[in-house]
């Protein structure tokens, strides 16, 4: 299992742009095959800090997803709405059977 966590520090004035534009890229994701979970949110306590929680099946769901058209559409605008770097960083996970 691959556990993505993507934060997007929003610049103020494109919030609600950028949140028009996560919605398709969500939901899309959400229905792609490998897609375990794919989430949206808002920190508590900073205003226009969003962190994108994505958990995939495998590293093959990984690459699927990163070619799709919403997933490029997003990527190529994303430096729009954004007032610092993305930080993105991707985690491997062994599913415990409970």
């Amino acid at each position: 299992m691959i556990i993505i966590h993507a934060v997007f520090h929003v610049n103020p004035e494109r919030r609600e742009t950028f949140l028009v534009e996560t919605g398709p890229l969500v939901a899309a994701s959400q229905a792609e095959e490998g897609n375990l979970s794919y989430e949206l949110y808002e920190h508590s306590e900073q205003k226009n800090v969003f962190i994108m929680v994505e958990t995939w099946r495998d590293s093959e769901a990984v690459k699927f997803h990163n070619a799709t058209s919403h997933f490029t559409a997003f990527a190529g605008k994303a430096g729009e709405f954004l007032s610092a770097p993305l930080d993105v960083k991707v985690y491997s996970a062994e599913q415990a059977n409970v």
